[in-house]
């Protein structure tokens, strides 16, 4: 479904890469995680995808198609994409906000209507309460929801995704998780994660794909990346969720104390 070959982006004429000659493919249904340190390339590899930035060498294809030869527009309209700022247009209702890509695909009004009823019940923000109000109205973790429901409008097979819960507190970011991991099941996307976040990664991906200035470390499942790590960058990036695991299992076994 997403393909990058030799996918390199430079932002000073070749001096430097931010991503370095980065190749991977991400299966029909899959969920793929990139993660590392900030600067790392990930964000850039994101953006590379829906041509947000242009890729100084190397393909890369959705759906089979090189995204080069696409109207960048018509294929951004075409992959829903979540981002931690979210975004949304704060003038105009949450209604409002969902409609806006199907609209411009020039959906009728009526298919409109039912695909904003569809993926605002998906969020668990059915349209008879929440559409008519405005973002600021709602609560963080709402309008979150609301940007995953305006990238799921227009019934993207593709979604691209860069730290999309990365603002919110650990007990709504955790419903929203496996809310959207059900969603992503239920409708077989494709998506690309950025995260800093390794538990993040390890619970959502089905593999996941560690970057260091600009180059892919190691791709793998969480499996291989917690037991077979390819490198001590990689052993260091999976240990701190590792140790966090282990304090807690001494946690839960701790006798009480008495008093």
């Amino acid at each position: 479904m997403i393909e990058l070959r030799n996918v390199s982006k430079s932002f000073d004429s070749g001096s430097t890469n931010v991503v370095n000659e980065v190749s991977f493919s991400v299966e029909k249904g899959e969920l793929l995680g990139l993660i590392g340190e900030s600067g790392c390339g990930k964000t850039t590899t994101l953006k590379l995808i829906n041509r947000l930035e242009e890729p100084t060498a190397g393909e890369i294809l959705v759906a089979d198609e090189n995204v080069l030869q696409q109207n960048p527009e018509e294929l951004r309209r075409n992959i829903g994409y979540v981002f931690q700022g979210i975004g949304l247009f704060p003038h105009r209702s949450i209604e409002e906000n969902v409609a806006a890509v199907p609209e411009l695909l020039g959906w009728s009004k009526e298919k409109v209507i039912r695909r904003c009823n569809e993926t605002l019940d998906m969020v668990g923000l059915p349209r008879e309460e929440y559409g008519t109000r405005s973002p600021t109205e709602l609560s963080g973790g709402q309008q979150q929801r609301v940007g995953v429901a305006r990238a799921l409008a227009a019934e993207p097979e593709v979604m691209l995704m860069d730290e999309p819960f990365g603002a919110l507190d650990p007990i709504t970011r955790a419903e929203i998780q496996d809310e959207f991991k059900k969603i992503q099941s239920d409708l077989d996307l494709t998506v690309i994660m950025v995260t800093h976040d390794m538990t993040e990664a390890l619970l959502m991906a089905d593999r996941i794909a560690v970057m260091k200035a600009g180059e892919v470390l190691q791709l793998g499942t969480p499996h291989e990346l917690l037991n077979y790590p390819a490198n001590e960058f990689v052993s260091a990036i999976v240990e701190m969720p590792k140790r966090r695991a282990e304090l807690l299992d001494r946690l839960i076994d701790q006798e009480p104390r008495s008093d």
